[in-house]
């Protein structure tokens, strides 16, 4: 009997796996008050579209973590073609466990991943590996107007019910035990090119997959680009630029 899994049917190859692009990432590093750091971590790197474009311009190694070995492969196979296999060590394991495997991180960054634990719960889990004075920077879908229209609130009380404003986000930063130094919205073409683009056509091809999950992921994809597509710009990814105090 074949089975199938249905995250690596919908995403398999693609250059990014969320919002964002190589620009946006060097946008927000310009925002730190320095560039040279020691251990830097990339916590559910995903594929590592940002954990190279990290590399490279920093030049130094960038430890990535994720819990999914595909993508960590073609992380692998991404970092050999642009020749810094040097610079990326990967480490299959969960996002939680950072403390107990890295101590004094100088940079940790993450994108679009912390909502797994909760963004919050992640800033604190990871606060004791992070190097006093340390930075981290990590994107989380915000809402960011007062104005949510019901479709796009409906959805997101199933899809994402945790999901706060940028100011309730920045009270959970304080209390987690960080200074915040900027925030950085992701905009609107950022979510299109290169990823709900190439997402959208490939779900529609998925529907009529004879897997049922595979299906019920394509037919939810649909759904949330579509409520995206209606969104009037009500929700977006926030990078929050933070360092320990």
């Amino acid at each position: 009997m074949n089975t199938f899994n249905p995250i690596d049917l919908l995403f398999s190859g693609m250059g990014k796996l969320g919002p964002g692009d190589n620009v946006h990432t060097l946008n927000v590093l310009k925002l730190l008050p320095r560039r040279h750091f020691g251990l830097i971590v990339d916590a559910g790197c995903g594929t590592g579209r940002q954990t190279i474009a990290l590399a490279t311009k920093l030049n130094t190694l960038v430890h990535a973590i994720d819990v999914h070995e595909p993508f960590l492969a073609d992380l692998i196979r991404r970092a050999k073609t642009a020749r810094i296999e040097h610079l990326v060590q990967v480490h299959c394991m969960d996002m939680k466990d950072i403390p107990d495997v890295f101590q004094r991180i100088d940079l940790l960054w993450s994108e679009g991943a912390a909502y797994n634990m909760g963004f919050s719960n992640a800033l604190i889990t990871w606060a004791p590996a992070i190097d006093p004075e340390g930075f981290v920077v990590v994107s989380e879908m915000s809402w960011v107007r007062e104005q949510i229209p019901d479709k796009v609130r409906e959805f997101f009380l199933s899809g994402y019910p945790g999901m706060q404003s940028i100011q309730q986000n920045l009270m959970a930063i304080e209390k987690a035990g960080y200074t915040i130094l900027a925030t950085y919205t992701l905009p609107r073409e950022a979510w299109v090119k290169g990823f709900y683009d190439i997402l959208g056509k490939r779900a529609k091809i998925l529907v009529s997959h004879p897997d049922p999950s595979v299906r019920s992921l394509a037919l939810e994809t649909i759904k949330e680009i579509d409520v995206f597509a209606h969104s009037e710009d009500s929700y977006g990814y926030v990078f929050y630029v933070l360092q320990r105090i």
